[in-house]
């Protein structure tokens, strides 16, 4: 098959999902669509919902989809597996693959770990461009991940954590997303004293604000992240950290935490930036995986 001159793709991410064409022509995005996306919603209201965004784009029967989704998901057969992981839940074991071919009448559709499309993006065309050996973390709900090399993802192998997913690893015989994602902030800020439940956004600003027990909870939350993660870096021989996902609108309170947290591991002094284009990077990267020739016949 020849390189398409336009593809089309849905980005789905723990709340939301986004639907645009991108040009591999200088990867420009057009035409892009944000639909709230229930994390709790049966399955056939999510399809529905991914339906209807893949059909705002009126790509007509044939053409190459790119779609990129969160794990734990087979991106070879377009399986969900999102049991026990608190999101999407009513997914487990859903052939989402047929679903939407049976919607949108694709030739072809590309699946691609969601932390996966956004590293390519951003090192196609954002904070990522000109690194080497690049890794991305997008924090929000979970923890995404993806190590690259010269834009390819690397997920095997002794540098790499286990499917080069951080989620995977473990700190003080607990799972590493009990430590870092939105519920561990929101239960550590509890835990330091704060008076009821918060959302992550609200307890930023408490922490901005100079309250003691949001800034411990950041503080926790990514030190442990940079002691898990530093010396995977190291190990990768990382020349550039970008940091996605809702939770990197918080960068000023993430940052110190998370270079005292490698600083404490590893010797580990690589450039630390927020995602460039967080929005637009999933979309593109999703789609250099349909150009790169990777497809879930359909």
């Amino acid at each position: 098959m020849s390189r398409p001159s336009r593809v089309p793709v849905l980005e789905v991410g723990g709340s939301h999902v986004t639907a645009g064409w991108v040009r591999p022509d200088g990867w420009q995005v057009s035409e892009v669509r944000r639909r709230d996306l229930p994390a709790g919603g049966s399955a056939g209201q999510l399809i529905e919902i991914l339906a209807a965004a893949g059909a705002g784009l009126a790509a007509g029967p044939g053409a190459a989809w790119a779609i990129a989704m969160p794990g734990p998901f087979d991106y070879a057969r377009g399986v969900a597996h999102y049991a026990g992981v608190g999101k999407f839940e009513a997914l487990a074991g859903v052939d989402v693959g047929a679903a939407l071919t049976e919607a949108l009448r694709p030739g072809t559709l590309c699946f691609s770990n969601d932390a996966s499309a956004f590293a390519v993006g951003e090192w196609l065309i954002g904070a990522g461009r000109g690194a080497t050996r690049c890794v991305a973390v997008t924090l929000g709900t979970g923890i995404g991940s993806a190590f690259l090399d010269k834009g390819v993802s690397v997920s095997t192998g002794p540098s790499v954590p286990p499917q080069a997913e951080l989620h995977l690893l473990s700190h003080a015989g607990r799972p590493l997303e009990d430590w870092v994602s939105s519920r561990a902030i929101r239960a550590g800020y509890l835990r330091a004293g704060g008076s009821v439940d918060r959302e992550v956004v609200e307890i930023a600003g408490l922490a901005r604000a100079g309250d003691a027990a949001a800034g411990a909870a950041f503080d926790a939350a990514f030190r442990v992240l940079g002691e898990v993660l530093g010396p995977w870096l190291e190990r990768f021989g990382a020349d550039r950290l970008v940091i996605g996902g809702s939770i990197s609108r918080s960068f000023d309170l993430v940052e110190g935490p998370l270079r005292a947290g490698l600083s404490a591991a590893t010797d580990c002094r690589l450039p630390i930036v927020t995602a460039a284009e967080p929005e637009l990077a999933p979309l593109v990267g999703a789609a250099f995986a349909v150009c790169s020739g990777y497809r879930h016949q359909a």
